[in-house]
Parts: C-alpha cells; sequence; structure tokens
C-alpha cells in the first residue's frame, strides 16, 4: 500500500490526469464506435430471430453475456480514459434515444426492424413450420406454457412470440358448464360457513 502511495506521489498531477483524461482517438472516432456497433447488433439480432431474446436455455444468455466482451474493444479502441468512456457512453445513448423515437413516430418501420409477432400456438394446435422458423423446439414451448400455468398445449387457445422475445399465452374462455360449476361450488361453500356460524351460535 505505501509503495503504492509513494507512486502516485511522486507522480506528477498533470500525468495523471492525462491517464484519465486525454483521447487517444479522435472525437468523431469514439462517437462513430458505439453507433456502429449498436446498429450491426440490432440488424443480427433481427436476423438471428426472436429467441436470442427470450432466453429459453442455457446456451441463449451465454451468448447476450458474452456479446458484450466480444464487441467491448470495437466500441472503445485503444482507449481506456475517462473521458472515452464518457463519450462512448454518450454515443449509445443518443442513438438509442433517436432509433426510439423514430420508431415511435412510424409504426411501418417499427415492424420492419422488429418484426412481427410469430403465432405458434391457435386453437390448441401447434404450428410446427412457426418452431421450426423461430428454432424452438416443442419441449422449449410446453416448458413455456408450464411457466403461464397450463399442462398441455391443447389448453391453449392462442401462444405467440413477441418480437422483443416474450410469450403471450391466452388459454380458452372457460365454458357455460365450467362457470356455472364454478358458481355452484362457491355458493356451497358460502352455505357451509352459513350453517357453521349457526352452529356455533346455537352451541354457545
Amino acid at each position: 500500500m505505501r509503495v503504492h502511495t509513494f507512486i502516485l506521489d511522486s507522480m506528477p498531477h498533470s500525468i495523471i490526469f492525462d491517464h484519465m483524461f486525454q483521447l487517444p482517438l479522435p472525437i468523431l472516432e469514439k462517437l462513430a464506435r458505439p453507433v456502429l456497433v449498436y446498429l450491426v447488433l440490432v440488424l443480427l439480432l433481427r436476423i438471428f430471430g426472436k429467441r436470442e431474446l427470450a432466453q429459453l436455455n442455457p446456451f441463449d444468455l451465454v451468448v447476450l453475456l458474452s456479446l458484450s466482451n466480444v464487441v467491448q474493444n470495437a466500441i472503445i479502441g485503444e482507449d481506456n480514459s475517462v473521458t472515452g468512456g464518457v463519450i462512448g457512453a454518450f454515443g449509445l445513448l443518443a442513438i438509442n434515444w433517436l432509433v426510439v423515437r423514430v420508431l415511435f413516430r412510424s409504426k411501418k418501420l417499427t415492424r420492419a426492424i422488429e418484426g412481427r409477432a410469430t403465432l405458434l400456438i391457435h386453437n390448441g394446435q401447434v404450428d410446427r413450420k412457426a418452431l421450426e422458423r423461430e428454432s424452438l423446439t416443442l419441449a422449449e414451448l410446453v416448458e413455456v406454457i408450464h411457466k403461464q400455468g397450463f399442462e398441455d398445449t391443447h389448453q391453449v387457445h392462442r401462444c405467440e412470440l413477441e418480437p422483443n422475445g416474450t410469450f403471450y399465452v391466452e388459454g380458452f374462455d372457460p365454458s357455460a358448464a365450467d362457470k356455472h360449476h364454478v358458481e355452484l361450488m362457491a355458493r356451497l361453500d358460502a352455505l357451509s360457513r352459513e350453517v357453521a356460524a349457526l352452529r356455533a351460535q346455537s352451541a354457545s
């Protein structure tokens, strides 16, 4: 600890600030790098499908976690300065803000960039061609509907894979007989509670 303190004390303050804030790369390049990487990543995620965003298995998660390390050098270049990091962060936030604003104003462009939702189950029937297009297995789809509280695909009226990687799962509406059964059971429970209360009153 004393050695590090001695080194810092012996170094001129101007050198310390130069290492922290001096840019080894032009500002325009620092802004262009994150913007270019951002656009390329958006395009690649669009090409490779929505399942990467859904993170259905550990392999998808590993890919997403590794992407940041893979493109790190492409974004910052040979620059570890504080100023370079701030400029790079500003470039990423600025391009994201711009893209979000543009997509907000144009529904057609939003559909072109993000794509459309993919219908996987309709009226209890699995669309295997849609599964193949999205590189989804039947086991992965069943796991998704299990998380939504359904035991089998036949209980699902509609299941869609949204462009952002989330699943929309809708079950069949309960039939009139099912609704009547639920109402009848609720009435029986209410009567049972009333009878129990009357017995308790008579006993006291």
